[in-house]
């Protein structure tokens, strides 16, 4: 493995990487502001377009599937260089939100979230392999936290200012901001990051057999493994819950479609409380021992979920600390993969992201029917069960890992 310098010391070179970590926290807020803000806006889309609701609602299960293809990427990543991929990442977000707003048919709008979704999927597990390779395991948190907050950013800045946009400008002009931006955003990662040293592949592989040799070097891993699996169940958790929230508010309080929105504003708050915690406590901490008590305490949250329906300001509070620990879980743990696999971080990443994804469809597949069975109660008592679930593989993982981590170039 090749050694490559810290970039988070002192003086000029911590400077240049706070600029580089600046960037990416812009890119990451275009990226998931395109990929979130067609959910609550997917009416004006459908009025836009001519097309009935259940046409957007298969754009979005479109875009999010675009994350099985993450672990092709990510080999990929390992071998061209986290730069290149990440470039890649934003020229597709930029192509197909460019190509969205001038061509407004439903067939062009469907091509153009699926290359924006798969540009996210190229450029997350790039940029935090980038960050694993640069920044000390001591401060791996605090850089991966402050990346992650352009997640909440989107329901906090991106959104509200996409409606605003579409109350404004029409329906079209979010995907020509976006698509403007995002070459702002290629331009700047381009001019801050410079190329990767060029170095001879020893073993001459093709890309395939790379790909190939990634993946295997990884199903050896117990760490990587229970890592991965730990990330598909906490994500199942968490959005077979998610998916019902609105129905479980709009029966119990009779809110409506606007008081619902507000209550997406919650959500938002409590994911960047998440993130930011991660970035200042949990190196701290220590990130196992921080992942291990978030994961324990969501586990709690949702035991007491039922207990909430019966006043909307403890069901928002609850609301509020679901997803204050599953957000300071999810985002510690991305801290831990960054180092589980040193030679092979984009892989490692990649493989994170895909199973949170594959977990994410999982859980809002089952959840509308676990709710329809059983109410809140079922619901919670699926979610915690999962979360024990995703505990074990955690615990599973770290097991005796410590020991065996490499450490960061300083």
């Amino acid at each position: 493995m090749n050694k490559v310098p810290a970039d988070t010391g002192s003086g000029k070179n911590s400077s240049r990487f706070a600029a580089r970590l600046g960037a990416a926290i812009f890119c990451r807020l275009l990226l998931n502001t395109a990929r979130r803000f067609v959910y609550p806006f997917a009416p004006a889309l459908g009025r836009g377009l001519g097309v009935p609701l259940t046409s957007i609602t298969s754009l979005i299960a479109l875009n999010q599937f675009t994350g099985i293809f993450s672990p092709l990427f990510g080999p990929l990543g390992d071998r061209g260089g986290y730069r290149l991929m990440m470039l890649i990442g934003m020229g597709l977000l930029a192509l197909g939100m460019l190509a969205g707003g001038m061509v407004p048919v439903y067939g062009m709008l469907l091509a153009a979230l699926f290359l924006a979704g798969l540009g996210k999927t190229i450029f997350d597990p790039a940029v935090q392999a980038y960050i694993g390779e640069r920044v000390p395991y001591r401060r791996r948190a605090m850089a991966i936290g402050l990346v992650e907050t352009a997640w909440a950013g989107s329901t906090l800045i991106g959104i509200p200012l996409m409606g605003l946009l579409i109350v404004y400008a029409g329906w079209r002009a979010p995907f020509f901001v976006i698509g403007v931006l995002s070459v702002a955003g290629a331009v700047l990662m381009a001019m801050l990051i410079p190329p990767p040293v060029p170095h001879r592949d020893e073993n001459n592989h093709s890309a395939g057999a790379h790909i190939w040799n990634s993946w295997v070097m990884l199903s050896r891993r117990r760490t990587a493994l229970g890592i991965i699996a730990f990330s598909f169940f906490l994500s199942a958790a968490n959005d077979s819950f998610f998916v019902i929230f609105g129905a479980w508010f709009e029966g119990a309080f009779g809110l409506s479609i606007i008081a619902l929105g507000v209550s997406t504003m919650v959500i938002g708050g409590a994911e960047l409380l998440g993130e930011g915690l991660t970035a200042t406590l949990a190196d701290r901490v220590g990130l196992e021992r921080a992942v291990v008590t978030g994961v324990v305490l969501s586990i709690v949250s949702y035991a007491v979920l039922p207990l909430a329906g019966a006043s909307l300001v403890w069901a928002l509070g609850a609301l509020f600390v679901v997803f204050l620990t599953v957000e300071f879980s999810i985002v510690t743990a991305l801290s831990i993969c960054t180092e589980v696999l040193p030679e092979a971080r984009g892989t490692m990443m990649s493989g994170y992201i895909a199973a949170a994804g594959v977990g994410r469809f999982v859980g809002a597949l089952i959840g509308g029917p676990v709710w329809l069975a059983g109410g809140m109660k079922a619901t919670a008592l699926v979610s915690l069960l999962l979360s024990v679930v995703s505990l074990f593989f955690l615990l599973w993982a770290l097991r005796d890992w410590k020991r065996a981590a490499v450490p960061s170039p300083e």
